[in-house]
């Protein structure tokens, strides 16, 4: 992993969410993070981010994050932790516990050994 230079700006956002909203076309064997419903999850938790005051917490959308059967899937950076959610229950908890409290939600943790392609 590339170390951090003294001369590199500080981070313009404390935490980054990217929430697959990929769209594979019908029938497609490996599914998608659309058909899931990240489109409308993605769109929740930005809202409620806005709500719980995260303007350090910018929550995008991703295209394809490679990981279509296990979705829909996020990563948070600069830790790259992957997740894994079906609910606003899930983002709720993901809210509090990794991007409040610094934790970790792992129930819903992906680790690479998860990737059924590989």
């Amino acid at each position: 992993m590339k170390q951090e230079s003294p001369t590199d700006p500080p981070p313009y956002y404390r935490l980054h969410v990217f929430c697959c909203t990929n769209e594979r076309p019908p029938g497609h064997p490996r599914g998608c993070c659309k058909d899931r419903g990240a489109v409308a999850l993605r769109n929740y938790m930005k809202a409620r981010a806005k709500e719980l005051g995260y303007s350090d917490v910018r929550v995008n959308v991703a295209g394809c994050l490679d990981r279509c059967e296990l979705g829909p899937t996020m990563v948070i950076y600069p830790q790259g932790v992957w997740y894994s959610y079906h609910s606003t229950e899930d983002i709720d908890e993901i809210l509090q516990t990794h991007i409040a409290e610094g934790g970790r939600v792992e129930r819903l943790m992906l680790r690479p050994e998860d990737d059924p392609v590989k």
